[in-house]
């Protein structure tokens, strides 16, 4: 410190007789030092003081007071920065960890959507944050099946993609199982009881289409209703299915259901991202989901999903409140 408080010494003398560029670039390039020696502000507000008394020693009297104020103040402010600081790092760790579970999550739980001639299938998800609680599945085994779950995390971030990752090996274990709904779901459900945290739970919307007899089968897990679009009829018959949200008891049993599909039907499912309206209480969202698919029901799946989007967010002033999922099977 000694060494330091005599550099300090030259370098303001020097600048107090020439009041140059260089003796303020001379001065710029001893910060560097101090930071090295790690030098805390108020230090560095001493170290100034101690050398203006002793060029100026007839003229610290009247300013001694002064300097004394700002060494307090810098205590403060040199605790408040390093804290700052400390917080800053630790953000930029967790910037840093959430980027690499972002992207383990888009590798992992990545959807790949079917193709097939008898339906068109339309789909998105859009997360409200980084990482997405929305998940959705899809089984196709040639032509004869094909379904589909739609699950919602109640939570977010790393542990809601966790959760994810666990019900989506889940539903990959179950083999020809995953054409019963009912099933499905009661063995998802032991898997999150088993594996997952107490305060973490999943809502999981489950459909079976059996291609060749057109038969809709499904089961529900607390999840929002999906929709039934009848095209001969031009209406909408809302699929209720009753059940449990998953991971809440271990020995949880679900009913299903079934519907026949026929040509330009529809079968809407989604999370509750896309039905809760918190900035517009006032709308029903469901009216409005309705009413967009019946005016735009020549388009494909996917179109009427990214109109769903669209115009979803615009209703909303462009701030979604939860992660939106949205899947269309037409007929």
């Amino acid at each position: 410190m000694k060494q330091l408080e005599a550099q300090y010494k030259k370098i303001l003398s020097d600048y107090m007789v020439s009041q140059t560029e260089r003796n303020l670039y001379i001065a710029q390039n001893f910060t560097r030092q101090l930071i090295q020696k790690n030098i805390s502000p108020e230090d560095v507000v001493s170290i100034h003081k101690n050398a203006v008394e002793q060029i100026f020693p007839d003229q610290m009297s009247e300013s001694q007071p002064a300097y004394d104020f700002l060494i307090e103040v810098m205590v403060h402010y040199g605790m408040a920065h390093r804290e700052h600081q400390s917080l800053l790092q630790k953000q930029a760790e967790y910037e840093m960890e959430m980027k690499i579970a972002t992207n383990i999550q888009k590798t992992l739980l990545k959807t790949y959507v079917p193709q097939l001639e008898s339906i068109d299938i339309g789909m998105i998800s859009v997360p409200i944050r980084r990482m997405n609680g929305d998940y959705v599945h899809f089984f196709h085994d040639g032509e004869e099946y094909l379904s589909v779950a739609v699950t919602d995390v109640v939570g977010k971030g790393v542990p809601a993609a966790l959760c994810m990752s666990m019900v989506k090996y889940g539903l990959e274990t179950l083999g020809y199982a995953y054409k019963d709904p009912s099933y499905v779901l009661e063995v998802i459900n032991r898997v999150i009881e088993k594996g997952v945290d107490d305060s973490m739970f999943v809502s999981m919307f489950y459909g079976c289409l059996d291609v060749q007899h057109n038969i809709f089968s499904y089961a529900s897990a607390g999840h929002e209703p999906a929709l039934h679009y009848i095209a001969k009829d031009d209406r909408f018959y809302s699929l209720e299915a009753k059940g449990l949200l998953l991971g809440v008891l271990p020995e949880t049993k679900y009913s299903f259901h079934d519907i026949v599909l026929e040509d330009n039907d529809l079968i809407i499912m989604m999370t509750d991202g896309v039905t809760e309206f918190r900035a517009q209480e006032d709308l029903n969202s469901r009216e409005v989901i309705t009413t967009l698919i019946k005016q735009n029901r020549h388009l494909t799946a996917q179109q009427l999903c990214q109109l769903l989007y669209k115009e979803i967010e615009k209703a909303q002033n462009f701030k979604l409140s939860d992660d939106f999922t949205v899947v269309i099977l037409k007929k």
